[in-house]
C-alpha cells in the first residue's frame, strides 16, 4: 500500500486542527460586550469611557482599583480592551499583572489586539512581558506570534519576553508562528524577529516535529530560509 496518500491525509488533518485551534485561541479573549459596558458603574464605567477625571475622583475617594466585573475584569482590563490609554495611566496604581477569569493580563490583551501603543504603555508602566496567561498557559509573545503581530513581537522581545516558553499545547512562539500562521509577510517577519532574538529552532512539538519541518510541509519558502539560516 502506498503510504503517501496517508501522509497527505494526516497533513491535511493537522492543517484542519491548526485552523480550528487558531480560531479558538483568537476568540478566547472576551472584551466587555455593549450590554456589559452599558451596565458598568464606578471605575469600570469610567475606564471604559476613558474618563480620567472620574477615575481620579473615584480613586481619591477610596474606590477599589482591583474591583472585578462578572468576568473578573478589573477597570484596568476594561481600559486595555477599550484602548483607553489615558485611563490606563490613571489606573497605573492597580495590579498591572492581574489576570481576568480567562487568565489574560493587559499585555496579552493588547498583544492580541495588535495594539502596539498599549503594549508599549503597559510595559513602560511596569507590566511584565513574561506573565503566563490564557487557558493555554501561554504568553503574550506566543499570542502575538500566532497572529503574526510582528511589531508587538519585537516590542515583547525587547521587553524581556521568554522566547522559548512552551504552552500546554506543546508549542513555542516559533512553532505557533509557523503552524497557526499563513506563511505570509506578517508571519515571515514574526519568525524573523524570533530567530534573530535567538529563539530555539530545535524545540519540536509533542509529535517531535520541528518548526522547520512544519514550514517545509507547508511550503513556506521564506520561513524555511529563516529557519535554515
Amino acid at each position: 500500500m502506498n503510504s503517501k496518500p496517508l501522509i497527505y491525509v494526516f497533513a491535511a488533518c493537522l492543517c484542519i486542527v491548526a485552523a480550528s485551534l487558531a480560531a479558538t485561541t483568537a476568540s478566547a479573549q472576551r472584551a466587555p460586550s455593549a450590554l456589559e459596558a452599558a451596565n458598568y458603574s464606578g471605575l469600570h464605567a469610567a475606564a471604559h469611557r476613558g474618563d480620567v477625571a472620574a477615575i481620579r475622583k473615584l480613586t481619591s475617594g477610596g474606590a477599589d482599583m482591583e474591583v472585578r466585573d462578572a468576568a473578573g475584569r478589573t477597570p484596568l482590563h476594561v481600559a486595555a480592551f477599550a484602548s483607553q490609554y489615558d485611563a490606563v495611566r490613571a489606573l497605573a496604581g492597580a495590579d498591572l499583572n492581574a489576570l481576568e477569569n480567562s487568565r489574560y493580563d493587559i499585555v496579552t490583551i493588547a498583544a492580541v489586539a495588535n495594539d502596539l501603543k498599549m503594549v508599549d504603555l503597559a510595559l513602560s508602566l511596569g507590566a511584565s512581558a513574561g506573565n503566563i496567561t490564557s487557558p493555554y498557559d501561554g504568553t503574550a509573545l506566543i499570542a502575538a506570534a500566532h497572529l503574526g503581530h510582528h511589531g508587538v513581537v519585537e516590542r515583547l522581545i525587547a521587553g524581556g519576553a521568554p522566547l522559548d516558553h512552551i504552552n500546554n499545547l506543546g508549542w513555542t512562539a516559533l512553532i505557533e508562528a509557523v503552524i497557526l500562521g499563513d506563511g505570509g509577510p506578517d508571519h515571515v517577519r514574526t519568525v524573523g524577529a524570533l530567530v534573530r532574538a535567538g529563539a530555539d529552532k530545535s524545540i519540536a512539538d509533542r509529535q517531535g516535529v520541528t518548526p522547520l519541518a512544519h514550514a517545509t510541509s507547508r511550503g513556506y519558502t521564506e520561513i524555511i530560509a529563516l529557519l535554515e539560516g
